[in-house]
């Protein structure tokens, strides 16, 4: 799979159609399960949290601290295994990785695309609330 995320381009980044970045300072954002499922129904792409978009589409971290890590994390993993939540966990450990940006902390979730046998991966267990990238809802 490509590399939609180096941290070294972090200041040159925009969101786009292989990257969105959502604020995760009071938990795991909702939304976020409709990328996961937009993105695995696409070509893939990458989640960050802790990271907002400012009017210029510049990126600002939003605070998220180390000890914000371990919570986000487990949630993640466990909500991913959850399948009321998601159908299929397409993530492994290499997939979701830890930068720390001056104070604050990033979490970036590489999304690979779904292989043609595991689509459509839908949210919250309805088949018919999977995402495709064009924010179209399909079925």
């Amino acid at each position: 799979m490509a590399n939609f995320f180096d941290i070294s381009q972090f200041d040159s980044y925009k969101e786009d159609n292989r990257r969105e970045v959502k604020r995760a300072n009071g938990g795991l954002p909702n939304d976020m399960w409709e990328t996961y499922s937009a993105y695995a129904n696409t070509y893939g792409g990458v989640i960050i949290l802790g990271v907002k978009e400012l009017d210029d589409k510049h990126w600002r971290t939003t605070g998220l601290k180390l000890k914000d890590k371990e919570k986000l994390l487990d949630d993640l993993w466990n909500l991913l295994h959850n399948r009321n939540k998601v159908n299929i966990n397409l993530l492994t450990e290499s997939d979701v990785q830890t930068y720390d940006i001056g104070e604050d902390i990033i979490i970036v979730i590489t999304v690979p695309m779904a292989k043609r046998s595991e689509k459509p991966v839908f949210i919250n267990t309805i088949s018919t609330t999977g995402f495709k990238r064009n924010f179209y809802i399909f079925y």
